[in-house]
Order: C-alpha cells, then sequence, then structure tokens
C-alpha cells in the first residue's frame, strides 16, 4: 500500500517506458533508492505489448478518461506556503485518431470469451460487411462514436447479424503486471487441453478461414506491440542488454529476410554474400556490382574522393553515379539503407548502408532480432533488474505534482494519489506526465501506425514462420517512406495461421490516411465465403487498426517551462527503427545523475558477493578480479536469447 512506501528515495522515477527503465536498473545498479511508479497498469507506457482483448481495452480506456473526468484539488494542502507545484498530467494524451475495423466473418452471435480469461470488460469492435470492407470503410452512428482525448475513433456497437455484430471481450489484469506477459508465457502443451488451436495452415489441403471468434479465443496469444522496432545485431541496446546481463530475461528471434516492393509485386532482397551469389533476381553483373559497391560502403571513411562533392546531395543521386542497375538502387535505397530519394544525404546513406552491412552475420543472415511476445518486454527486462537491487515498483500509482522549493528551485517531494509526500533528490518525468502549462512551448511530431491481422504473408514462401522487413516508398517525393514488420506465430505475437503487421512512419495527415494507401496496395479485406474457390493474390485482412502517437524525442529541455534542475525529461518512442535514442538519453541521464559510476555494469557473480563477517575476503578479492578479467572477453558469439549461428 501506498501509506507503506519508504519517505525517502535517491531517485523516483515516474514512467514504465524503455528509457525511463534503463535509467531506474542502472540507478538501483549503482546503489540508489529507486522508487518507480506509473499511473497505468501496465509496464513499458506506449512501447507496451498487450493481448488482444488487452489492445481493446486499452482502447476503451480514452472513452472512459473523456467521460469521467475528475478532478481533485484536496493535494493542493499539502504544498507549504514556500513551495510550489508542477502539476501532472492524470490522463495519457499521446494517442489520436484511432480507427478499427473487423473484416474476420462471424461464426456465432454468441459472446465469445478469451481462453484464460479472469474477469470480463467489455469493449465494442466493428465488423464490416464485404462492400464495406472492399472500400476500407466503416460505417457507425454519431451517438455510438467512440471520441476520446481529441482522437476520432471508429469502435462502436453495431446491430447483430451473420456479418456485423459487436463482440464482446475479456480483458485480464494481474495485480501489479501488465495483464497478457504473467499468462501468454505458458506452453502450448497446458492450453491445448482446453484451448481450440488453429491448424497450420501450411499442411492443409484446403485453407482455414479464421473467424472473429477464433481470435477471441486465442487472444492471449497475440502480443501486440504500440511502437514497433527492430534490434539491430550490433546496436546499443543488444550491446547494453549484454554487459548488464538483462539478457537472460529475454529470448529473440532473427529476422529471417528483407523484402521490396517494386513495380506492384513483393520480392525478396539478397543480403549476405551467400545472398547474392545464390539470387536468381540478378544477373552475374549485378552480383558482381552489388558486391564491389558494399565492399567500398564497409569502408567509405579511408576513401573520401569516391563521395567528394556528393556529401550534401540526395544519396539517390550518388547511387545513379555509381554504375548500379535501377534494381540494384533500389534495393540498396529501400531496403538496405532503408531510406527516401529525397529524405537522407550522401553521407547519412553511407553510414545507413554501413550500419547495415555491420550488423550481419552476428546472429544470422540478416542485422535485425526481434524479441519473443513483443517489444514490450524490454521495458520490463530492465524494470526486473532494478527490482532485483532493491527498486520498489508502485503501478496504477498516480502522482497529483512534483513540489518545487521556492528558494532554491530545486524539486525536493512528490505527492501522489494518496496525498503522500516523497523526499527525493533526483527525479526523471516521462513526457507525456507533464501537463499542457508545462509543455506549452513543445512543437510535437506524430508517429502513423497501424497493426494488421492477416490470413497469410505478403510473400509465400515454402516456410510459414518467416519474420520479415519490407519498405514501401513513397509515391513522390514529398511523402515518406512506410516501414512493414510482419511477424509470424514462431514470435510469440499472433495465433497459429496468422501474421502480425506493423506499419509506421511519420505522420502529415491521420494514421489511417498515411497508411491506408500502402495497406490497399500489399493487402485485400477477407474474401467473403462464396468467393474462396478464386485465386487471390494479396493477404486478406481479418482486423485492422490505426492510429497516431506523439513522437517526443528530440526535443530540447528549454522548450519545457520552468522545470527544476534536477528533474529530467524522458521521451516517448521515436519513428526510427532501432531502439539507440532510448538508450542514449538513459546514458546521458544516468551520467548527470551519477557522473562517476558504470552504466549498467555487469551484475555480481554469487560466489563472489562477500557477506559481512566473511573471513574469506582475500579469496573472495581474488576470485573477482578473474571475474572482471572474464568480463572483458569479447561478446560476439554470446549467447543472446538462443541466437541463430553467425552465418557466413
Amino acid at each position: 500500500m501506498a501509506d507503506n512506501l519508504p519517505s525517502e528515495f535517491d531517485v523516483i522515477v515516474i514512467g514504465t517506458g524503455l528509457p525511463e527503465s534503463i535509467i531506474a536498473a542502472a540507478c538501483s545498479r549503482s546503489g540508489q533508492r529507486v522508487l518507480h511508479v506509473d499511473s497505468r497498469s501496465y509496464y513499458g507506457g506506449n512501447w507496451a505489448s498487450f493481448s488482444f482483448s488487452g489492445l481493446l481495452s486499452w482502447l476503451k480506456e480514452y472513452q472512459e478518461e473523456r467521460d469521467t473526468v475528475t478532478e481533485s484539488s484536496s493535494w493542493q494542502e499539502h504544498i507549504l506556503d514556500n513551495e510550489e507545484a508542477i502539476e501532472l498530467n492524470r490522463k495519457d494524451k499521446t494517442i489520436q485518431h484511432v480507427e478499427v475495423f473487423c473484416f474476420a466473418s462471424q461464426d456465432s452471435n454468441e459472446d465469445v470469451e478469451e481462453a484464460g480469461a479472469l474477469q470480463k470488460n467489455h469493449a465494442s469492435v466493428t465488423s464490416a460487411n464485404s462492400r464495406e470492407a472492399a472500400a476500407f470503410v466503416c460505417q457507425h452512428t454519431e451517438d455510438d462514436s467512440l471520441n476520446a482525448v481529441g482522437c476520432s475513433v471508429a469502435l462502436e456497437p453495431t446491430p447483430s447479424s451473420d456479418s456485423e455484430s459487436a463482440q464482446e471481450v475479456n480483458d485480464a489484469p494481474v495485480a501489479g503486471e501488465q495483464e497478457n506477459h504473467s499468462d501468454d508465457k505458458t506452453s502450448e502443451e497446458e492450453t491445448s487441453e482446453n484451448v481450440p488451436i488453429v491448424e497450420d495452415i501450411a499442411d492443409q489441403p484446403k485453407k482455414i478461414r479464421i473467424t472473429y471468434s477464433q481470435i477471441i479465443k486465442e487472444g492471449r496469444r497475440f502480443n501486440i506491440d504500440l511502437v514497433s522496432k527492430l534490434l539491430y545485431s550490433r546496436g546499443m541496446l543488444i550491446d547494453l542488454l549484454i554487459k548488464s546481463n538483462v539478457s537472460r530475461y529475454a529470448e529473440f528471434k532473427n529476422i529471417t529476410r528483407i523484402l521490396a516492393f517494386r513495380e506492384g509485386r513483393v520480392e525478396q532482397v539478397p543480403c549476405s554474400r551467400a545472398d547474392v551469389f545464390n539470387s536468381k533476381q540478378l544477373t552475374m553483373v549485378e552480383k558482381r556490382m552489388l558486391m564491389k559497391f558494399l565492399t567500398f560502403c564497409m569502408n567509405y571513411e579511408d576513401h573520401p574522393d569516391d563521395y567528394k562533392g556528393y556529401e550534401d546531395i540526395a544519396f539517390s543521386q550518388y547511387l545513379k553515379t555509381q554504375k548500379l542497375t535501377p534494381n540494384l538502387q533500389y534495393f540498396v535505397l529501400h531496403s538496405i539503407a532503408m531510406t527516401s530519394e529525397s529524405s537522407s544525404s550522401t553521407i547519412d546513406g553511407l553510414k545507413a548502408t554501413k550500419n547495415f552491412l555491420h550488423c550481419l552475420g552476428r546472429y544470422g543472415n540478416t542485422p535485425f532480432l526481434f524479441p519473443l511476445y513483443g517489444q514490450g518486454e524490454l521495458p520490463q527486462c530492465f524494470c526486473r533488474m532494478c527490482a532485483v537491487f532493491g527498486g520498489i515498483y508502485c503501478l496504477r500509482h498516480s502522482v497529483h505534482c512534483l513540489v518545487v522549493d521556492k528558494e532554491t528551485r530545486k524539486c525536493k517531494a512528490i505527492i501522489d494519489q494518496f496525498g503522500q509526500r516523497i523526499i527525493s533528490k533526483h527525479f526523471i518525468v516521462e513526457d507525456s506526465y507533464f501537463s499542457e502549462n508545462t509543455c506549452s512551448r513543445v512543437q510535437y511530431r506524430q508517429i502513423s501506425r497501424a497493426v494488421l491481422i492477416t490470413d497469410r504473408s505478403v510473400l509465400k514462401t515454402d516456410s510459414d514462420q518467416q519474420i520479415s522487413i519490407l519498405t514501401v516508398p513513397p509515391e513522390d517525393e514529398a511523402g515518406t517512406a512506410v516501414r512493414v514488420i510482419e511477424l509470424c506465430s514462431s514470435t510469440m505475437t499472433c495465433m497459429k495461421g496468422t501474421y502480425l503487421v506493423h506499419l509506421t512512419c511519420p505522420s502529415s495527415k491521420t494514421a489511417r490516411e498515411d497508411l491506408e494507401p500502402v495497406v490497399q496496395k500489399l493487402f485485400t479485406p477477407n474474401i467473403e465465403p462464396e468467393l474462396e474457390n478464386e485465386e487471390i493474390e494479396k493477404p486478406g485482412i481479418l482486423w485492422a487498426l490505426y492510429f497516431n502517437m506523439r513522437d517526443s524525442s528530440d526535443i530540447s529541455r528549454n522548450r519545457y517551462n520552468d522545470l527544476p534542475s534536477n528533474v529530467y525529461v524522458c521521451s516517448g518512442p521515436d519513428c526510427g527503427l532501432g531502439n539507440d535514442k532510448a538508450v542514449k538519453q538513459a546514458e546521458t541521464l544516468f551520467q548527470q545523475i551519477c557522473p562517476n559510476e558504470d552504466f549498467c555494469p555487469p551484475p555480481p557473480n554469487p560466489e563472489d558477493i562477500i557477506l559481512e563477517g566473511d573471513s574469506e575476503q582475500p579469496e573472495a578479492s581474488e576470485s573477482s578480479a578473474m571475474a572482471h578479467v572474464s568480463s572483458e572477453i569479447p561478446v560476439e558469439n554470446t549467447n543472446l536469447g538462443n541466437p541463430e549461428e553467425p552465418c557466413e
């Protein structure tokens, strides 16, 4: 209970996103007394992952927050005459323009419950008929539309019928934990007794139709990320996971293929040396051209004359001077450098290409890893590390305000939802907790996101367990490229027989307006039963979600009004593919708090821990020295969640 919390800490962290969780772990590891709180009922903030019903309940929270606005001023009684308060938000305003569409057929009119759910929390999803699905339009009435936190949300109950019905879904929050993770990781053998499992489509002579009821029943097999990212195999986050030994809390899977969308077709891009020479898409001359150019990119800094005069022009223009065919230029620009025609300079493009090539071969034949059970596992891994070293965690715990001393202009305490004053030296606050008064001069960008559940892969192969990344270039130079990540059931993010597809791009309009053209190029709404026998080239969409998310990265601290020097701001997710910005931010803020401490050092060997009164201190010290030497060994072959064997 809150009244049992200690009244003083060294560091208080508000928000459980990835950078906040890394800082909390680093501070706790360095011996600081850490209190880590979040007003949400789950870990991760906008970095979180949800089961299917958990996601629908998360969407419904915005309606509840909008409809039940309760502000209490009783906390102001705790502010003394020589103090002032920086009020914090009680509601999350980082998600906007949410629209949900269900194209899967309804096989019954009865209420369907998620297998293994603990308690019921109703939410509604619109089921579109075939004509509406084809037009990607969801009809709704003005009275039933869900508007929350300035969002335009197409979640509403509709009359029950075979083609249109409102399904009730269940939420299963576990006290103090994000509801999907504690139960999702049960083995298939444990759940197979009472949960119907969809047969592997590849093994069936006839395609099995996935219904909405099946998605609900298998909802706990979904782990749907709010933010879609991958881990570069030699990126800062992988190095931090290995160095701190936090990697033991998670498992990872290698991305199996890089795809390209060209001339209306999806095709696989050769990445490694073996892929290039085994590729049937490239001629022998093109293979030699590509290998020569990629070899140059690995050491481009040593050959400045080769790109002199092109440093500030677009990378796409530089590629045209390198004797590469249009086919190779497209692959390098969109699938290796992962940029668009005009968004990157030559230097940026060469850096991105080198980084891509540098990450090849460490854990597989692509540069990327994906955490099993979703991106939301990563903040929780660092929270576990913080807790191991004494950090205290409180979810569903709101903070009314920061208390600032008028004379010193330093923050001295927080006042929580129970009116308790908790003193601390340092305060780390996630951006979304600051009020409009504090952020009045901040200009936020937006990220457009779409999440699709589909019935098959965008590029069918012999194996149905492919994990793919695809970059779809913009139709014109003014547009932005759309990143598509397709996850199979072996990533523990979706049920068998389905794929989970994430689309991401910087926002120019609403998420649906930004991403729907790409969705229509790659997918088709789920077809009606009478059309099953027809050959359908594109994967079918069973369910779709669109929303805009705030991008608070790269905002100067000076843009926030009147922040004390011991209050540090953590940003939410950015639009980039990797996690380097979050790690850099966490390390920078940690060094400001603990300037003479190592950032997330390896944990001590249990055998080296010296208890008070232990008479074998010299031997233990010798053992510690040996452990220090062993930590200097290169980590190239570190077993990070059983990665794939390094390839040539």
